[in-house]
């Protein structure tokens, strides 16, 4: 299997004032291309932080990460975005959409970004939104959809460039188990026919359970990680 994620000794302390607080200590993990991984853990066990740091929206105090081979402590800020452009994608819990941009539009913006040609962007969304459940709400505004439905533009934006990598913190945790049910098929489904590899943030044990890897972290440290 092809390697995409290698953490090397990661350890993130943050400032509360004059106290230091752990959030990480020594992570040492690899991720290979086409798994469906799950971190997870009580609150404060550094699951985001984990996250940040693998997408490059957070820097260690100490250790190394690597994506498909690039030392991320070695890039420049402008080489770090155009890597998250091109290569991560994003989900996150509070879908992070533009309220004054269409599904379609959503859904488009990483290729606009990224200069696609017109036709090859047209094309590609509306077939993601086909793939995701979302044919005819192209026009539809975030205000107008459902908690549900904005989660699946978010992860239509997500896998839109054809990333190495999509990063999903908590994208079960504003939504109904149901809907929930619906978004880990998608995902899934994506994970086994497009080869899209997923690693989550979660402390929901449905997504818990679709996981083929469960990382568990507790104070900063992986107290588990088994296949399943």
């Amino acid at each position: 299997m092809t390697e995409i994620v290698r953490l090397e000794g990661i350890t993130k302390i943050y400032q509360d004032g004059k106290v230091a607080v752990p959030a990480l200590r020594g992570i040492e993990l690899s991720v290979q291309k086409g798994e469906f991984v799950a971190v997870a853990g009580p609150s404060g066990s550094g699951k985001t932080t984990l996250l940040n740091i693998v997408g490059g929206l957070d820097h260690p105090n100490k250790g190394s990460v690597f994506l498909e081979g690039k030392h991320l402590g070695q890039m420049s800020r402008g080489e770090l975005s155009r890597l998250r452009l091109n290569r991560i994608g994003f989900v996150f819990q509070s879908y992070n959409l533009i309220p004054v941009l269409t599904a379609f539009e959503n859904a488009e913006f990483v290729l606009l970004l990224q200069k696609r040609p017109t036709e090859e962007r047209r094309q590609r969304v509306a077939n993601l939104l086909e793939e995701v459940g979302l044919s005819g709400l192209e026009g539809r505004f975030p205000r107008d959809m459902s908690g549900g439905q904005q989660q699946r533009i978010a992860i239509a934006r997500s896998i839109a460039p054809e990333p190495a990598l999509v990063l999903a913190d908590e994208p079960t945790a504003n939504v109904d188990s149901q809907t929930a049910s619906g978004l880990l098929d998608l995902m899934e489904r994506l994970n086994q026919k497009k080869g899209v590899t997923f690693l989550f943030s979660t402390h929901d044990p449905a997504v818990m359970e679709r996981a083929r890897r469960l990382i568990t972290l507790k104070d900063g440290r992986v107290e588990r990680d088994a296949m399943k």
